[in-house]
């Protein structure tokens, strides 16, 4: 892959594609120039937190680390900072900690992957989408812009490098495969993957790696929230920093 201050060549732009799919931030950043819209996926967890907290009228403001820059934005705009570790009361990451936060709720929600891709749109209209909300975003995406980009987030692996996340390219691919354009190769592949395990998402997500990691620390309803196809119509969009309800058309 070129390197990220490098020029990005034209074949790694997908170039001819109207949608477009890739991986992380190098993804990004090859692939934002030639974006109308941008759709950031991060199914364990941020985006099926994001999806929640925006259902139940809250605000989310994503920010890449729980640092003192993120309390003063806590602080700035009146809201709270998500818990490091989930207590009764608390919210954070965990999508069944959110289920009923208050409405007008302005949660600063760190996370290394989706909170991470997101603070890095440079105003390209931004969303974020899982499973749970894929129709509802390809829906608003549809009609932000024609050359929509889907990021899948992935996960890390512990020296820091991209771990590509199954859960990720399944929600890429729910998103993708209600989208009407040309898929480019790349997109057309996180397609067939989702239609592919579509009729076993609760079971693939349980079993993936990431799943088992949530399972080994008590967070299977967390599993059980992201697996839930369309079974939101909520779309988040990035506006002023915070992800709110998009206007649907």
């Amino acid at each position: 892959m070129p390197g990220m201050n490098q020029k990005v060549h034209k074949f790694y732009q997908q170039e001819g594609f109207s949608l477009r799919f890739d991986w992380g931030l190098p993804g990004l950043q090859g692939l934002l120039p030639v974006s109308d819209v941008i759709v950031v996926v991060d199914v364990l967890s941020f985006s099926s937190a994001v999806d929640i907290a925006v259902g139940c009228g809250a605000w989310v403001y994503p920010t890449p680390d729980r640092d003192s820059k993120a309390e003063r934005l806590a602080k700035a705009i009146g809201g709270v900072l998500a818990a490091r570790t989930i207590t009764q009361g608390s919210y954070g990451l965990s999508p069944s900690s959110l289920l009923e936060i208050p409405e007008g709720t302005r949660l600063v929600l760190p996370s290394p992957n989706g909170a991470t891709l997101s603070a890095h749109t440079a105003g390209t209209p931004t969303l974020t989408g899982c499973l749970r909300n894929a129709r509802a975003v390809a829906r608003l995406a549809q009609c932000l812009g024609s050359r929509i980009t889907v990021i899948a987030a992935g996960e890390r692996w512990p020296g820091g490098s991209l771990r590509p996340a199954l859960e990720d390219l399944l929600g890429a691919g729910a998103i993708l495969a209600e989208l009407e354009g040309r898929c480019s190769p790349e997109a057309q592949a996180a397609i067939a993957t989702f239609l592919g395990l579509k009729d076993r998402l609760p079971d693939i997500l349980h079993e993936c790696a990431s799943g088992q990691e949530l399972e080994e620390r008590s967070r299977s309803q967390d599993v059980d929230l992201a697996a839930a196809l369309n079974a939101s119509d909520n779309a988040p969009l990035l506006q002023d920093g915070a992800f709110r309800l998009g206007n649907p058309i």
